[in-house]
């Protein structure tokens, strides 16, 4: 696992459950997200696919902001990076 990618996964989560400019949900998608990421008993591909999911749903959302959307879609390629190394 590369740690300074985890890391950064971490604090673009933390980044996005403090924006006040996005939705309540997403707000509460990314705290989710991160506790999710953090849970070290399952394996972290699995954890990786999970946040992408979760995240994913939300793109489809008309009531996220499109900096929003762009954010979430960075984030989703830096967890399909980190699933993979």
């Amino acid at each position: 696992m590369d740690e300074k990618l985890f890391e950064e996964v971490i604090y673009l989560l933390d980044e996005l459950a403090q924006d006040n400019t996005i939705p309540r949900n997403v707000r509460k998608h990314a705290t989710d997200a991160k506790s999710r990421l953090s849970n070290k008993k399952e394996s972290l591909d699995l954890r990786c696919a999970t946040v992408i999911s979760s995240l994913d749903d939300l793109t489809n959302d008309p009531n996220v902001p499109a900096h929003a959307r762009t954010f979430l879609y960075t984030l989703m390629s830096k967890l399909e990076a980190l699933s993979k190394s």
